[in-house]
């Protein structure tokens, strides 16, 4: 039965591109968490819906969020799966294990302990976009279904820990591993798959710790990586694995202590899956190196660049019916032998399983990969009102030029010293620029370029 009752108005600012996130008790609320559960409750009951799960991370703040959410869910006469604490990846296999509408995480992902927010699936797609606003008026205009819910606890961690184990292959009991989830919700997860793992493991910050004491738990940003080094350094391991704040992002360092970058981690497991797939698009954001897309299509394989954010990259999975997709931030996405979701502890153990079959090390990998300079990648502040306009405005002065130039998401502009690229963040008052090259030369040409696009457009370029 639909009834219209007193709205909600969020703070506008958490209605972001991806998800709903935001600080605890400044423009998030035990109120905005029962509100969307009412609302998103309501959607998923419209679209014949009548199963929805629900987990939380181990921040401070998840489990009164997550009781509001709940609270608001059963209202819309729901049927309410309690999944537990866990990481986000955990929360999207509860979907297809307890066979679910629908799935809400209550998590900050990997920001400040003060943030939390919320990631929302139906079916098998993230609700994101335009879904999130629409949902904001919705539930401002109190347009809610009602009914009498049902609430029941189903902790699905053994069951989560036992999927990611059928992925194990022999020869991993010669590998040792140092593992870092940075107090983060995947602590407890991968505790429980490390004992039962073949090999040597060494866990540090696996203790979920909402207020991150390591360390902060973004494992994309190389100085959150230094235990982990010192881990894998002093124990002699084969490699060093950690996670982001709630599991579905990961960071990787060889035996020599060096990051193996998102683009770099797509190429190996691209190359594996290629061997099985010949012929497989595979998918990759804007942010790429170019050696990733080029080593693809030598490999056999059908690249495809496509537009950064996890969701738009799982869409776009969905609709070409590719085997595995990632981001230089690290979201990896295998629907070869897995659901399509992105898992990082899922990726570790294809990441291990690789490893044991090749008799090549990481590092030795690493080395072999052609070799280029490039610049991180650059966020540097742009009005929200002007950033779109800024990438309007380089992209009309490159197609004057005649550049040879991508335009899926910003631009990306091709030289004879590599690329760079200029896009608007999604979810940020930013732009973001990255550039690469074959050598120092060519990068320091690059930047100039993409300085001097921003100055025509009355911005300071970063530091490169």
């Amino acid at each position: 039965m639909s009834k219209a009752t007193s709205g909600h108005r969020f703070n506008p600012t958490i209605l972001r591109e991806y998800d709903i996130r935001g600080i605890v008790g400044q423009t998030l609320s035990i109120a905005d968490a029962r509100a969307l559960g009412r609302g998103f409750g309501s959607v998923v009951r419209r679209g014949g819906g009548t199963r929805v799960c629900v987990g939380y991370d181990g921040r401070l703040s998840s489990p009164e969020l997550e009781a509001a959410l709940v609270e608001g869910l059963a209202a819309c006469g729901l049927s309410v799966l309690r999944v537990g604490r866990g990481p986000t990846p955990m929360l999207y296999f509860s979907r297809f294990a307890l066979e679910a509408d629908a799935g809400i995480m209550v998590t900050g992902s990997h920001n400040p302990p003060d943030y939390n927010g919320f990631k929302m699936v139906i079916g098998k797609n993230s609700f994101f976009g335009a879904q999130i606003q629409k949902l904001g008026q919705q539930v401002a205009a109190g347009d809610f279904e009602s009914g009498a819910g049902s609430v029941t606890d189903h902790p699905v961690l053994e069951a989560y820990v036992d999927r990611l184990l059928q992925d194990v292959v022999p020869g991993m009991e010669k590998l040792a591993v140092a593992w870092d989830p940075g107090n983060g919700a995947a602590g407890e997860a991968t505790a429980a798959l490390t004992k039962r793992l073949p090999g040597r493991h060494f866990l540090i910050n696996e203790k979920i710790d909402g207020t991150f004491p390591a360390h902060h738990p973004d494992p994309t940003v190389e100085k959150n990586l230094q235990q982990l080094k010192d881990c894998v350094a002093k124990n002699k391991c084969d490699l060093g694995i950690g996670f982001d704040g709630d599991g579905d992002r990961i960071g990787v360092i060889d035996g020599q202590g060096r990051v193996v970058w998102g683009d770099q981690l797509m190429l190996y497991f691209a190359r594996d899956i290629l061997k099985r797939q010949p012929g497989a698009t595979i998918i990759a954001d804007v942010k790429a190196s170019q050696v990733l897309f080029d080593e693809i299509a030598r490999a056999g394989g059908k690249p495809v660049m496509w537009m950064t954010g996890h969701s738009l990259i799982k869409t776009k999975m969905a609709e070409v019916g590719a085997p595995f997709a990632g981001e230089m931030s690290a979201h990896l996405f295998f629907a070869d032998r897995y659901y399509g979701f992105d898992d990082a502890l899922y990726a570790a153990l294809r990441l291990l399983g690789i490893l044991a079959g090749s008799g090549q090390s990481l590092a030795t990998y690493r080395d072999s990969l052609p070799p280029v300079v490039n610049t991180p990648e650059l966020r540097f502040p742009c009005a929200e009102e002007r950033k779109l306009g800024v990438i309007g405005e380089v992209r009309a002065r490159l197609a004057a030029e005649g550049a040879d130039m991508t335009e899926i998401d910003g631009v990306r502009v091709r030289t004879a010293d590599g690329w760079w690229l200029l896009r608007a963040s999604n979810t940020q008052d930013v732009l973001v620029a990255r550039c690469e090259s074959g050598d120092q030369a060519g990068l320091t040409r690059l930047a100039a370029a993409l300085t001097a696009q921003l100055a025509a457009s009355g911005l300071k370029a970063p530091e490169f």
